[in-house]
């Protein structure tokens, strides 16, 4: 037996077209999530070091702040390069009892991958997954905004992806 509310189709009514809950587009589409919605939720806060700043003293600044990479400014602010705690170990094994003394120039990554906070979400989670780095400065016009972790990007996702399930049990249930 059909439910009270259920009514047949009669003949002058016109054919649905097909509707999908998920797809590429509704996913990917312009209300996806972009950097700077990230950087509303976490901060705009960046810590970094001058290049001729020791690694001991990039060390400390990394263990004390508990983050993983620091940027590379000059003194007017503007960014030299990144340093992480990947290209730290990657010296100390090199150069054993030698490392904290030298210089952050000589380590640092001077070609930087960046992203702005227009960028969605999904692209930049993209770009490190396929360079193969932790770390990405947000520039806007120019100058430094912010930085964004892979971590940062797959909690936001994740949270979202919560709400997402919340409001659909929501829509279910009533």
């Amino acid at each position: 037996m059909a439910p009270s509310s259920y009514q047949a189709p009669k003949s002058g009514d016109s054919k649905k077209t097909k509707t999908v809950s998920q797809s590429v587009g509704s996913n990917l589409g312009s209300g996806t999530s972009t950097v700077a919605k990230l950087l509303e939720k976490k901060g705009k806060a960046v810590f970094s070091v001058k290049p001729d700043d020791t690694i001991a003293t990039a060390v400390g600044l990394l263990r004390d702040n508990r983050i993983g990479a620091l940027l590379v400014t000059d003194d007017g602010g503007a960014m030299q390069g990144i340093l992480s705690e990947r290209d730290i170990v990657r010296k100390l094994a090199e150069t054993p009892g030698q490392t904290l003394p030298q210089k952050v120039e000589g380590l640092m990554t001077r070609e930087v991958t960046t992203c702005t906070p227009e960028d969605p979400m999904v692209s930049v989670l993209r770009k490190m997954t396929e360079g193969r780095f932790r770390h990405m400065p947000v520039m806007e016009n120019g100058e430094l905004c912010g930085i964004v972790t892979i971590g940062d990007v797959v909690n936001f996702r994740l949270n979202e992806l919560e709400h997402e399930a919340l409001q659909m049990k929501q829509l279910i249930v009533g």
